[in-house]
């Protein structure tokens, strides 16, 4: 577009070249011609020299334009390049990008299948060590209650709306007898208990108070689940004289099958005046299990007429002084009751695995049917209270 600047240097030097020789030429004349003559040639040489002077003035500020033009464009050129050199990068970090992004994908897929086949070998293990679905599956959905029942599962969300225990499950240790005991600050603050009914045989209480039992629940009776008859259980006033006069503290159960309000409230009954003779100082307990009989008087009740049941029992046995209570397993408490409407009742969990698997609050925990205690024949239930009533 415009001439190098080595071009314009060159038509400068030549002006000063041709301005350089007419004054030459000028010097030369003086001698040869006459002084007029001398004078109009050198007017005239004159003003060619100043065309000359001015032609290289021009000259030079053509070339400083020029100059200043080239710079420009030399910088536009530059700027040029960098953007090219911009857009290329751009493009080899789009690049980039997609091959991160390519790889991520990749590393989750072996991700996930790592952690399938980790699951995949959990599984296995819990099948070849006899752990059981359950026990499986509790492990598998932590934030979960899983809850097997007639050959289904049923998995509930834990709720922020119930009281959760502050119970740490590592403190629930396991003793050289097998006994659950729960451990605070280097020291057992639980206490040992049992549950019995006649079907433990006679009982020996002072072997009994021997082997550490602290406490002892002893079942006042039934509600048959065909016609529904109120059973005084036969070895119940034996077992209440006899545990309290070998120094443990005693609370009863009773074992519902009331079908309403009116029905809860005529067992309540039925254990007041039963308890009234005796010094119970430990909680009045309403026993609430599913029958599995077709043919049970509470088979077609549903979680609110059972809920119901429980408030009605819970409320007459507080209104008469007594603690009230209320006994379940997973099923009892889950599939059962409506928990959220029986916060204010102490509750007795049945579960016999460690650890405790059961978030919410409660007092007693029956954790095996299969103990042994000095002063009874074969099996009795064992219990470790984190309360003390007495």
């Amino acid at each position: 577009m415009h001439k190098a600047p080595q071009a314009l240097l060159g038509s400068v030097v030549t002006g000063m070249e041709n301005f350089e020789d007419t004054g030459k030429e000028a010097g030369n004349g003086r001698g040869k011609k006459d002084m007029g003559e001398t004078r109009r040639k050198k007017r005239r040489k004159g003003k060619s020299g100043v065309m000359s002077a001015l032609l290289c003035l021009f000259a030079l500020g053509a070339l400083t334009a020029c100059l200043v033009l080239w710079l420009q464009n030399r910088r536009l050129g530059l700027e040029a390049a960098e953007a090219a050199a911009f857009m290329e990068t751009a493009y080899r970090q789009e690049e980039v990008e997609a091959m991160v992004e390519q790889a991520a994908e990749e590393a989750a897929r072996q991700a996930a299948l790592d952690k399938e086949e980790e699951i995949l070998g959990e599984i296995r293990r819990w099948m070849e060590e006899g752990e059981g679905t359950s026990a499986m599956l509790r492990e598998l959905y932590p934030d979960e209650i899983v809850v097997a029942s007639e050959g289904r599962y049923h998995f509930f969300p834990i709720t922020e709306r119930l009281r959760h225990h502050s119970y740490v499950k590592e403190q629930f240790v396991l003793n050289e007898e097998d006994e659950l005991e729960y451990w605070e600050a280097g020291q057992v603050v639980s206490r040992k208990g049992i549950d019995v009914s006649k079907y433990q045989g006679e009982i020996d209480w002072e072997k009994v108070a021997a082997d550490g039992v602290e406490y002892a629940f002893i079942r006042l009776g039934i509600r048959g689940y065909g016609e529904g008859k109120l059973i005084l259980d036969d070895a119940y006033e034996r077992n209440a004289e006899e545990a309290l006069d070998s120094g443990l503290d005693v609370g009863v159960y009773f074992f519902t099958q009331a079908k309403n309000r009116e029905e809860a409230v005529e067992e309540a009954e039925f254990v007041l005046e039963h308890v009234k003779n005796y010094d119970i100082s430990y909680p009045v307990v309403l026993d609430v299990e599913e029958v599995a009989e077709d043919s049970a008087r509470t088979a077609d009740m549903d979680k609110q007429a059972w809920t119901e049941v429980c408030i009605a029992f819970c409320e007459r046995i507080k209104e008469a002084g007594y603690t009230p209570m209320i006994y379940g397993n997973l099923k009892t408490f889950f599939l059962m009751l409506d928990m959220e409407q029986l916060e204010g009742y102490e509750k007795w969990f049945a579960y016999y695995r460690t650890p405790l698997y059961f978030p919410y609050e409660f007092s007693i925990w029956q954790y095996t049917s299969t103990g042994r205690v000095d002063g009874i024949k074969g099996d009795v239930d064992l219990n470790v209270s984190m309360k003390d009533w007495g």
